[in-house]
Parts: C-alpha cells; sequence; structure tokens
C-alpha cells in the first residue's frame, strides 16, 4: 500500500503555540491553513487517491475536505490518526516540550501517552490499512506527533527522527509495510 500522510494546515492552536490533543474541544483552520490546504489540494490533484481517513480534530476534516476537492472519496474518520495524547491540553507547547525533553520517546505526561506508544498506534493503523487495501494509494490527514510516529516506525533512529518537524500541509509518502519489515 501506498500512503500520503498530510499534516492539517494552520490552525488557530498552531498561531498560539496551545496544546489541543482533545478532539471535543473545536480548534478551526486559520484562513492561512484553508490557503495551504488549497495549495496542497493542487499538488495532490493527480495522484490516484483508493482510499482516505481523516483523524477525529476539526482541523483534521476541515484540510481533508479541501484536499478532496478534486476526488471523489468520502474519508473516513481513525482515531488512530489522531494527536499525541498528552494530558495537556490547552497549555503552551513549551510546558509540555519542557515535560518531554529528556526523553522524548519514553515520557508519559498524568493521563497521556508516550510516543513509544503512539507509534505503535499508527502501526495498528497502518497494518490494519494495508491488510484491507495492499494495493491501495491511501491519503491519510494527521498531525505532526503522528506523522513523524510514523516515520519512526521506519527509521534505523527513531529517538532522532522524533525531533523532526512536518510543516502545516507537509507530506510524507511511503510504502507500508515498510521494506524490511
Amino acid at each position: 500500500m501506498k500512503i500520503v500522510l498530510v499534516r492539517h494546515g494552520e490552525s488557530e492552536g498552531n498561531v498560539k503555540d496551545e496544546i489541543n490533543d482533545d478532539p471535543k474541544r473545536i480548534v478551526n483552520l486559520t484562513a492561512r491553513g484553508r490557503e495551504q490546504a488549497a495549495v496542497a489540494a493542487a499538488q495532490l490533484r493527480d495522484i490516484p487517491f483508493t482510499n482516505a481517513y481523516v483523524s477525529q480534530f476539526p482541523r483534521a476534516q476541515q484540510t481533508i475536505a479541501i484536499l478532496l476537492q478534486h476526488h471523489r472519496l468520502e474519508p473516513l474518520i481513525d482515531a488512530r490518526l489522531n494527536e499525541r495524547i498528552s494530558g495537556m491540553d490547552g497549555l503552551h507547547v513549551d510546558q509540555f516540550n519542557d515535560l518531554a525533553r529528556s526523553d522524548y520517546l519514553h515520557i508519559k505526561p498524568p493521563g497521556g501517552e508516550s510516543f513509544i506508544e503512539q507509534m505503535e498506534r499508527l502501526r495498528s493503523f497502518l497494518d490494519e490499512i494495508a491488510a484491507r487495501h495492499p494495493d491501495a494509494v491511501v491519503l491519510a490527514v494527521s498531525h505532526e506527533n503522528p506523522i513523524v510516529a510514523v516515520l519512526c516506525l521506519t527509521s534505523t533512529n527513531p529517538a532522532q527522527t522524533a525531533r523532526q518537524g512536518i510543516k502545516n500541509c507537509g507530506r510524507v509518502e511511503l510504502e507500508w509495510p515498510a521494506a524490511g519489515r
């Protein structure tokens, strides 16, 4: 299966540097985020997607609606694509970063999940989707942390890979199962 993972467009939370890991709290795309999604939609226009998935978060769902404007697909919502659970919803991102800095892969905030647990959540999603659609071309709209977690699943150095970023509406394309897996 080929999968194209796209991070949502700029959100109100991104502008405020605010954690939003609760999908029930509405955080929308900004005007800039909608523009980013429109640019990405034009770039993805000719990819023959066969399936589409999206996280539970409104900003991701708003992004995929724009991305699919040239495709006849209805995205399925899958909570495994959700943002990393920090238990720190509404706080400034620096508070989480300060907590996790010493061991980004293993630190588990109270009420949250470790990066390793997030990686396993994403592995479950990828394995199931690949089994369900082995020859598919899948679009999945998610968040920076889950997309980086997927990259870590294919990396020989997850601790280093976990520190990289994905810009708003940035994308990662890969085959799953990954080579050598």
